[in-house]
């Protein structure tokens, strides 16, 4: 699996916006500097991130963007479903058909079946962690990735 610029990006963003004050903006030129990023690529992540519902921007002169929610509301599969596209979905075998227009594997795909199990697996973990679990730090990121491993179950086995 490989985290695209634009979903690491975007993610520290949103861990920024969540380390501020909650009544506290973010001009683009101070998310911009924080992150070391251009100027353009933070207002296009952050236009992404707006979009999706994720951010809220605000005009005039004490003007900038905020989370749009509590980042304890705010779960990373949101982060990430604005930002990119998932892992496996339904057009993952269509994509990788090499020459044929369907996969040659059809039905009996083992590889199918471990791309849709790994996706289920990310999914989870990305389904319980918060904005707000990585914005406290690693004792509560790992508190919440434990209990979100204490949960998962994989082809009737559950995972300890």
């Amino acid at each position: 699996m490989k985290v695209s610029a634009l979903e690491e990006y975007g993610l520290r963003c949103m861990i920024l916006l969540a380390k501020s004050d909650e009544d506290t903006t973010l001009s683009l030129a101070e998310i911009s500097s924080r992150e070391g990023l251009s100027i353009p690529y933070a207002g296009k992540l952050l236009m992404i991130l707006r979009q999706g519902g994720l951010v809220k921007a605000e005009r005039g002169r004490q003007g900038g963007y905020a989370l749009s929610r509590p980042p304890e509301q705010i779960r990373l599969s949101e982060v990430f479903n604005a930002l990119g596209e998932p892992l496996f979905g339904s057009a993952h075998c269509e994509r990788h058909a090499g020459g044929q227009e369907k996969c040659v594997h059809g039905q009996d795909c083992t590889v199918q079946h471990i791309w849709s199990s790994f996706d289920r697996f990310i999914r989870d973990i990305l389904e319980t962690v918060t904005l707000a679990d990585l914005a406290g730090g690693r004792e509560r990121l790992l508190a919440s990735l434990r209990e979100s491993m204490h949960h998962m179950d994989y082809m009737g086995e559950k995972i300890k």
